[in-house]
């Protein structure tokens, strides 16, 4: 038996579209994903009875798929299933995005479920490498492509964020702890007119099984708002929500939407 921690947005939703059954669905309390209603929604202070519940119901695979921001921990809310995982869960909470993750799933592991990655139950959400759109990338987007590549690969090994805007070689803007949304957000006055690529990777290293990122159609909204040229994602790194659309959306706006092979 399968169970989603579903977080936030539509990738959960997605999944669930895929998948020949409907799974459990618990998510963290506050983060319930759009279009489902949860099962069971839980805080951070009772994840040892939720993987005890998860458990005693046969679950035996886990997929993490949604966004959830970190939540301040309550002590007096701690649960006895938890305790004896508090000094994993609190040292994870001081560490970089990807090594929380990694403690996260370890917690899952050691209590013998299976972490089961969302592009494993949705191959459909890793395109293969073209562009999909009827505006193609110049010379230029594709210099920039290569520029923000290294950006992302070394914001990547200091944890920091998986996308970056790039203009004739200048990075104009980095994702951090606000994300991308914002990021875009940030570009809308900005002072050099228009053009310059959005671009989005995995980080190096990352454990594949979660935080894969995720683009959709608010991204094509975003980066139109932004003035931006197009989109460029990682091929194989980057999960794509209803590709269809996607491509509808960017061809409307007048940006291109590119996979490309790294």
């Amino acid at each position: 038996m399968l169970a989603l921690i579903a977080g936030q947005g539509r990738l959960p939703a997605v999944l669930v579209d895929a998948l020949p059954e409907m799974p459990y669905i618990a998510s963290p309390e506050g983060f319930d994903p759009d279009f489902l209603v949860p099962d069971r929604r839980f805080r951070l202070e009772h994840l040892g009875t939720v993987i005890e519940e998860l458990k005693a119901l046969g679950v035996s695979e886990v997929c993490f798929a949604g966004s959830v921001t970190r939540p301040a921990v309550d002590p007096a809310e701690i649960d006895a299933a938890t305790l004896p995982l508090v000094p994993r869960i609190m040292a994870a909470l001081q560490q970089g995005d990807d090594s929380a993750l990694r403690v996260l799933l370890a917690i899952f592991e050691d209590a013998g479920l299976t972490i089961v990655a969302a592009d494993d139950l949705s191959p459909a959400l890793l395109p293969r490498s073209a562009v999909f759109t009827s505006r193609r990338p110049d010379d230029q987007n594709r210099r920039d492509a290569v520029r923000a590549a290294q950006v992302v690969d070394r914001m990547g090994e200091l944890d920091i964020g998986q996308s970056c805007v790039v203009h004739a070689g200048q990075v104009l803007a980095v994702e951090g702890m606000f994300g991308t949304d914002w990021m875009l957000a940030s570009l809308r006055a900005r002072p050099d007119g228009a053009g310059g690529i959005f671009y989005k990777a995995k980080k190096p290293g990352q454990d594949r099984r979660v935080d894969l990122p995720v683009v959709g159609v608010s991204t094509v909204a975003g980066v139109a708002a932004a003035g931006l040229d197009g989109i460029v994602v990682e091929e194989d790194g980057v999960m794509v929500l209803d590709l269809a659309a996607v491509e509808r959306a960017a061809d409307e706006a007048g940006v291109f939407f590119w996979v490309r092979r790294p």
